[in-house]
């Protein structure tokens, strides 16, 4: 089954054939590491995580390499670098790499609980420094940029295809982006490859004095050096499309004469949060690790899968409205899946679903694939996953249809089980035991006002008791 992409750069959906099939290569634009992310940075790890799984399926995980990058030298970075280096007494560089490897590991870890695989590799821009001062040369080299006071910078007259991703003119693009207008310019669009940096900020020693790299040059050595030249796929949000992807294009094309990035450049769509722009003037700001672990958005902790859900129940070109009923709903579908493995097939919460379809041995079905082949169609993908279960609640094939239903489920990187175990690990089990103890001897004692209480509080810290022939069981809410 061919795989059709919606390549932005020719605005076409495409049959999908890659430069090698031996080598097929994806780079996505990953973080800038200085706080903890937002919900709008999931819907890119999301959204390329489950190509990345198609790719592997299609071509095999040996033959893909997928690269998301991590940006860890940036103003933002340097300014709260430079807050903890006066508050700890400590270097503006020791501070920067503290905040990174900290901000970096807080990242993995929450796209993880969003069932995002790790990508073959996740290079930080730190370690490609020598590459950007190398092409900073060769574009100079070759015409396409200049130095000026301690700057390099891309001179986009030298390019007269630039803006064919974005497809604008440079009057457009002057009209809708913040341009620094500077005396060392000879263009106001011209944008920065190098900057100087003054003592106390990080920076590398380079021809033009000792500085460090801008934005855009980070991804194309990146990229460039993990991927070659010209790649497959360039993924990232639609807001990078302009001036970062552009950017992007014109250092690439420049320094390789004329030799394309990427073959298909795919961008996701704009995510909002209750049908307003999120923003933390609007207090609206929610990052995956509130969602994960507090109240802050609906009351109450939210299963990672139920996020990657209801992230996906939209089409990743379309823009997204980010609702906490569009979680409840997420989250009430994963444990109706749960139910009925736990029904049809007899697993227990502890299940491990994925060691269960590996041992199954079924292919994810041939309506979910072609599906995601038709340019990540995760919409008509769920709607399968509805259908097994609708067959299941009609009694059909129970035991095939029950186990193919999580074999889908795990293909697009939802567990139906996950957030039960990941959930309880957070809590006393311990504790737990002793205050259902508690419980039943205060009902056997009829104080039910104690009982009452008892389960009350279990319920405010997020667990709830389950009453049956059994005995009392617990679960963490939903």
């Amino acid at each position: 089954m061919s795989i059709r992409l919606h390549n932005t750069l020719t605005r076409q959906k495409e049959e999908f054939t890659p430069i090698d099939p031996g080598n097929v290569r994806m780079y996505v634009c990953g973080p800038t590491v200085y706080d903890y992310a937002h919900i709008g940075n999931a819907r890119p790890a999301i959204v390329f995580d489950v190509l990345y799984r198609l790719l592997r399926h299609t071509y095999g995980a040996e033959h893909v390499t997928y690269v998301r990058n991590i940006t860890d030298i940036d103003d933002k970075i340097n300014a709260r670098a430079a807050e903890i280096a006066a508050s700890k007494g400590v270097s503006v560089e020791e501070a920067r790499v503290e905040v990174t490897n900290r901000t970096a590991k807080q990242y993995l870890d929450d796209v993880a609980a969003l069932g995002c695989l790790l990508p073959n590799h996740t290079p930080r821009a730190t370690e490609y420094v020598e590459g950007m001062i190398q092409m900073c040369e060769a574009l100079i080299a070759s015409g396409h940029a200049y130095a000026a006071e301690g700057h390099v910078l891309y001179d986009v007259s030298s390019k007269p295809d630039y803006g064919k991703l974005s497809r604008r003119s440079l009057d457009e693009m002057m009209a809708g982006a913040r341009v620094e207008v500077a005396p060392y310019k000879k263009n106001p669009m011209d944008f920065v490859l190098w900057k100087p940096s003054d003592e106390g900020v990080p920076g590398w020693e380079s021809p033009w004095g000792r500085g460090r790299p801008g934005w855009h040059i980070e991804c194309s050595v990146m990229g460039g050096a993990l991927l070659g030249k010209t790649f497959d796929i360039h993924g990232g949000g639609v807001d990078l499309m302009f001036p970062h992807h552009e950017n992007e294009i014109a250092q690439s094309e420049g320094c390789h004469h004329g030799a394309p990035l990427a073959q298909v450049w795919m961008h996701n769509g704009f995510l909002q949060v209750e049908g307003e722009k999120m923003s933390k003037s609007l207090g609206n700001f929610i990052t995956i690790r509130e969602l994960l672990d507090t109240d802050k958005f609906a009351g109450q902790p939210w299963p990672g899968d139920a996020l990657r859900l209801a992230m996906l129940s939209t089409h990743y070109r379309q823009p997204i409205d980010w609702t906490a009923n569009a979680l409840s709903v997420a989250a009430h579908t994963l444990h109706q899946f749960q139910n009925i493995g736990e029904m049809v097939l007899g697993l227990g919460n502890d299940a491990d679903i994925a060691a269960y379809v590996a041992n199954a041995g079924l292919a994810p079905s041939a309506a979910l694939m072609e599906a995601l082949s038709d340019d990540l169609n995760t919409p008509a993908a769920i709607a399968r996953l509805h259908e097994l279960a609708n067959t299941l609640r009609a009694g059909i094939d129970t035991v095939q249809t029950a186990t193919q239903l999580l074999t889908d489920c795990i293909f697009l990187g939802i567990d139906p089980y996950r957030f039960e175990a990941v959930g309880r690990a957070r809590f006393d089990e311990a504790w737990i035991g002793e205050q259902i103890a508690a419980r039943t001897a205060a009902r056997k004692a009829k104080n039910f006002a104690e009982s009452d209480r008892i389960r009350d509080e279990l319920l405010s810290k997020g667990i709830v008791l389950k009453d049956g022939p059994q005995g009392t069981t617990w679960e963490v809410k939903r």
